[in-house]
């Protein structure tokens, strides 16, 4: 796991169990942020950078699954473990399906909650290249001319050029031109690559108006 640039979020309002957190974070190099509520963290603008909230059930004003549920609906998305004296199994199960790692019980041994916290920092590592890749992908197809976006379109209906060009009312040489100009701008090295790309970014097959 990459430590130096991740960063794992506690919030609890119980002083000593930020406290002991923060050291056992230290113990592996983590650099944790604590807070003693949620309000707190909901106020805090959080670096760019891999993390995971390690978030108490029950706390004042907004409760741990209050907070969940409003990350999800205002916030970035963030990997969430939970951890609670208190728990039961709706709670875990509602926490879990809002889409928590983990959902452990105090007493927890040091190691389980080190293993969640490395699951989810992985997780939020992966998920930020995702959207960094989709980002990216959006930017190259807004390139395109609206003539490139169609043909784009028809070449991952699995179309032919001569298909395209019927349906598109045009030469089969200038369809040649324009897919030409639609693999370099995407930088698809194949149509199944391309068709790759156009479902990372919503854009599916459009179907052929021409019979064959």
């Amino acid at each position: 796991m990459k430590l130096g640039d991740s960063i794992v979020f506690v919030v609890d309002d119980d002083s000593s169990v930020r406290e002991a957190l923060a050291d056992l974070g230290a113990s592996v190099g983590l650099l944790v942020e604590p807070f003693k509520s949620a309000r707190e963290f909901l106020n805090y603008k959080r670096p760019d950078a891999p993390a995971c909230l390690v978030l108490d059930v029950r706390l004042p004003d907004l409760s741990g699954l209050d907070l969940q549920r409003e990350l999800v609906r205002t916030e970035a998305p963030i990997p969430i473990v939970f951890i609670t004296g208190h728990g039961d199994i709706p709670m875990s199960v509602r926490a879990i399906k809002e889409g928590a790692v983990e959902f452990l019980t105090k007493p927890f041994r040091d190691q389980d909650l080190l293993d969640a916290v490395q699951h989810a920092i992985e997780n939020d590592r992966a998920a930020r290249q995702e959207r960094a890749m989709v980002a990216e992908l959006r930017c190259r197809y807004a390139t395109l001319t609206k003539r490139e976006k169609e043909v784009l379109k028809l070449l991952v209906s699995g179309l032919l050029n001569k298909q395209i060009a019927a349906d598109l009312g045009s030469s089969e040489v200038t369809i040649k031109v324009h897919r030409g100009q639609v693999m370099r701008k995407m930088k698809a090295k194949s149509v199944v690559e391309l068709a790759r790309m156009g479902e990372k970014i919503g854009i599916s097959g459009a179907p052929s108006h021409t019979q064959y």
